[in-house]
């Protein structure tokens, strides 16, 4: 049997009459940037985070920086991060000309670690971004608690976290504000680049909406510096077909997340994720440990399963921060996440007959 990691095309299939006819409404409607499918998708999706305000942009990475800058996070601010992260969280920092400042996660849950969070705070912090990382939410009662109790902007980067809830709120609404991305292969995924900020504070909102276009709220009148990051509607409207099935897809994810966990709970060789009680995630990403993952991975690759890391290279070791001063070292938990982490196949459109023969050679791997 061939599982590949992941699939596109089979999203589109299950959708095609929906979102060839979402094709049809824009082509027809000769308006190709921003105006009516924009603002549905807008105001659709933030009712559904439970936030009073979406702005769509054009990708994850601008989502972020637009927040950075809209709240006036510059030069000289530092900003709070995750270690283990997609190199986009620090990258967000760097371009609005901030020093990221890395804290290592809580070993079982991956996230960002609170009660580091709180050490690492100097005069200069002007705010934390929180990862909802693989879909599962950082401790934002704790982040939130704390971000306010020293001042601090509290950002959510939910790219990997459409629908996953902390307690009874979803992400989107747990913050000041918060980025998405639509990435392809999201829980709510574009066909293309796309991005949104969510919040409920309407001066930051009307910011970003001012930021995102060219500094504009009027054609030619530009009020500040800004730049050109605008959600396609094209993508808004096949956004707005999917954030119909969202929460029916996520709850696909769940059921192949308590297969696997079910399913590899007395394999020795590896170690499964930790959820907390008050945590709802929404596995866009299945990730276990393994000591021996690039043996483990071979296996897995010779029976035709693939996987995927996430991720192999620490922000603090790339290139990007060759010149930072960290080193090997530097962030020892983070780095030994990055050597032993490894994605299984998860999504709407795994079949229980794949997941179940994923399941059968990890268990038949460790007996090698």
């Amino acid at each position: 049997m061939n599982v590949p990691f992941f699939e596109l095309k089979p999203a589109y299939a299950e959708l095609q009459t929906e979102l060839d006819e979402a094709y049809r409404r824009v082509m027809d409607s000769g308006w190709y940037t921003l105006g009516a499918e924009v603002d549905a998708f807008e105001r659709e999706f933030a009712a559904y985070c439970g936030a009073a305000a979406c702005v769509g942009v054009a990708n994850g990475l601008d989502a972020l920086s637009l927040i950075l800058e809209a709240c006036g996070v510059g030069a000289g601010d530092e900003v709070i991060v995750p270690a283990n992260t997609f190199i986009a969280t620090w990258l967000s920092i760097t371009h609005v000309g901030a020093r990221p400042v890395p804290v290592e996660p809580d070993p079982a849950t991956f996230n960002l670690d609170v009660l580091r969070v709180a050490e690492a705070i100097t005069p200069r912090t002007r705010a934390i971004v929180a990862v909802h990382l693989y879909g599962q939410p950082a401790d934002m009662r704790a982040l939130r608690a704390l971000a306010d109790s020293r001042g601090l902007i509290l950002i959510e980067d939910a790219a990997q976290a459409h629908g996953a809830r902390c307690g009874d709120r979803k992400a989107g609404n747990l913050g000041h504000a918060a980025a998405w991305s639509f990435y392809p292969t999201k829980n709510l995924g574009a066909f293309g680049d796309a991005g949104a900020v969510t919040t409920s504070d309407p001066a930051l909102a009307d910011h970003v909406r001012m930021l995102r276009n060219y500094g504009s709220r009027v054609k030619y009148q530009n009020e500040i510096p800004g730049r050109n990051s605008r959600l396609d509607p094209l993508q808004a409207a096949f956004l707005r077909v999917k954030l119909a099935h969202l929460d029916a897809w996520n709850e696909r994810r769940k059921a192949q997340a308590g297969r696997y966990l079910a399913g590899l709970a007395q394999c020795a060789e590896i170690t499964l994720p930790v959820v907390p009680d008050w945590a709802a995630p929404v596995w866009h990403l299945f990730v276990i440990r393994s000591r021996g993952r690039d043996e483990f991975q071979k296996r897995l690759s010779a029976a035709g399963i693939g996987t995927l890391i996430h991720y192999p290279v620490p922000p603090h070791l790339s290139g990007a921060y060759a010149r930072s001063g960290w080193r090997q070292g530097s962030f020892p938990i983070t780095e030994s996440l990055a050597s032993e982490v490894v994605s299984l196949p998860i999504g709407p459109h795994l079949s229980v007959a794949q997941q179940d023969y994923v399941i059968a050679n990890i268990i038949a791997a460790q007996f090698r």
